[in-house]
């Protein structure tokens, strides 16, 4: 990738059928409908470099036991401080797939972005209960919105 064409970092944490469809479409819309180069990472792999060169972030999580995904907190437990006043401003989008109703998932990552003072781009998106393939919908809405953003420089 030529550093001086823009890029999100798409860190997702998709360990079911379900969840991967629903990254598979988040980026499939973020790179066929928009000039972006998409970085498609899983949270163990996602370093703070990763993070500080990207131009946006797409955050897909899932909720454990009422919380966000602890793969997904380990992203966090490791570059939380060397991002701080380093990315401030940064765009970002969060998606949650949620089985309960994904109340503290939202406040966790809200708390996170608050912190790293992250501009994020649309509500927290939660997709819960029973599966539905609306959820695709809403998440390719939430992608491509960060996507155009960013490639308009916001």
């Amino acid at each position: 990738m030529n550093r001086l064409e823009k890029h999100i970092l798409f860190i997702d944490h998709s360990p079911s059928i379900r969840t991967k469809q629903l990254a598979d479409a988040a980026m499939t819309i973020m790179t066929t409908e928009s000039d972006l180069a998409v970085i498609r990472k899983q949270p163990l792999n996602t370093t703070t470099e990763d993070i500080i060169a990207a131009d946006g972030v797409l955050i897909a999580t899932t909720e454990n036991i009422g919380y966000m995904a602890g793969l997904t907190k380990d992203v966090f437990d490791r570059t939380y401080n060397d991002l701080l006043d380093v990315t401030a401003g940064k765009p970002v989008a969060v998606y949650i797939r949620a089985g309960l109703d994904g109340t503290g998932s939202r406040k966790a990552m809200q708390s996170i972005l608050i912190g790293l003072r992250w501009r994020l781009m649309n509500g927290i998106l939660i997709c819960h209960g029973k599966w539905d393939n609306h959820f695709i919908e809403g998440v390719e809405t939430l992608a491509l919105g960060l996507a155009l953003r960013v490639e308009m420089g916001a």
